[in-house]
């Protein structure tokens, strides 16, 4: 490329943009193994901050530094009360569960019933199911060992952005005035915002979500008869706000403390009790909470969350409406309106 056509291609803004958006999405493709850590990292840093500015409004000489620590520290021992106080009888009901399970299989009448399955179903079938039943519990294993990781780094993450939030906004600014690459990282900054807003929106939604999950969840705990339920509704209201894997570990610990009181069939209970609710968040709360905060139709948020859930999996019910709209936005279809664009947290101290 020669230097007229090099200042040609840097002059002309939409053809840039174009350049640099799909090199964001190349990045991204790439670094897909990393997706759970950018976006917790990222959710993590915008509820803080936001946070932040909102503590500021009524407390307009809080130090941020002081309202992060405080923040997080808090954040670490609601974790560790949580660990602590359910782990234990985790521990307790996978051992039951195991001995239970020991001793149905020993049972003379299971017995029976495996040589009536051996007549009918051969070795190979019965060993090849159980080595995929094998594998499945390796991966599930695996994804939560991945997913805690993530977590933990994620926190790591948004934490040392958000210590620093002034210095990170002033050595950030600093790429804006690059002499070479100005228009790139002016880019990036102007992506960076409408993404941020339209992702905003989707949290606020999915706090909403949260408080729903949590409610109906408490409700049918108590005709459960279930103990200690403000515990496990803080519990899941806290796992609902986790797009991927909430759903999945909040079902673990609900189903032990289930089996303790009322075994078996109590944790069909619970399992139906999931479903539903989360049949319920995915088909009804979030097409209509979304589409109240983007001002879509609903039926346009429906077909995206049921699409971007098929493309990119659970992440996709996070993720699928943020993108749809801002793709609408840059291709000035819809641009997003100020009361739904918070861009105000990831700016500088004012």
């Amino acid at each position: 490329m020669t230097l007229t056509s090099w200042k040609k291609f840097t002059a002309n803004i939409s053809m840039h943009r174009v350049v640099v958006l799909l090199l964001i999405i190349a990045v991204l493709y790439a670094a897909r193994g990393m997706m759970n850590t950018i976006l917790l990292t990222f959710i993590f840093t915008y509820l803080i901050v936001h946070w932040i500015r909102l503590l500021q409004r009524f407390v307009p000489h809080l130090p941020p530094v002081l309202i992060v620590i405080v923040t997080y520290i808090l954040l670490i021992l609601g974790l560790y009360y949580v660990v602590t106080d359910y782990l234990p009888l985790l521990v307790e009901q996978i051992v039951k569960m195991v001995d239970s399970l020991i001793k149905f299989y020993q049972s003379p009448d299971m017995k029976t019933t495996l040589q009536w399955v051996n007549r009918y179903v051969s070795n190979g079938t019965i060993i090849s199911q159980a080595k995929h039943g094998m594998q499945l519990a390796v991966s599930t294993l695996t994804s939560l060992g991945t997913l805690t990781f993530a977590f933990v780094m994620s926190l790591i993450l948004s934490f040392f952005y958000t210590i620093e939030l002034r210095q990170m906004n002033e050595f950030s600014r600093q790429f804006l005035s690059s002499k070479s690459l100005g228009w790139f990282f002016n880019d990036l900054y102007y992506f960076g915002k409408k993404f941020v807003n339209t992702f905003g929106v989707v949290l606020e939604a999915q706090f909403f979500i949260a408080i729903c999950n949590t409610v109906i969840t408490m409700i049918c705990l108590t005709f459960m008869h279930m103990p200690q339920i403000f515990a496990l509704g803080l519990m899941v209201f806290i796992l609902s706000l986790i797009p991927v894997a909430g759903v999945i570990i909040s079902l673990v610990p609900l189903s032990m403390v289930a089996y303790s009181v009322g075994g078996w069939r109590y944790i069909a209970y619970i399992l139906i009790m999931v479903v539903v609710i989360h049949a319920i968040e995915a088909y009804v709360l979030n097409p209509k909470f979304m589409s109240s905060r983007t001002e879509l139709p609903i039926f346009y948020t429906f077909v995206v969350l049921l699409v971007s859930e098929h493309l990119f999996g659970t992440w996709g019910l996070i993720v699928g409406v943020p993108i749809f709209t801002f793709l609408l936005d840059i291709a000035d279809v819809k641009p997003i309106g100020k009361a739904t664009a918070p861009t105000s947290a990831i700016k500088s101290d004012d």
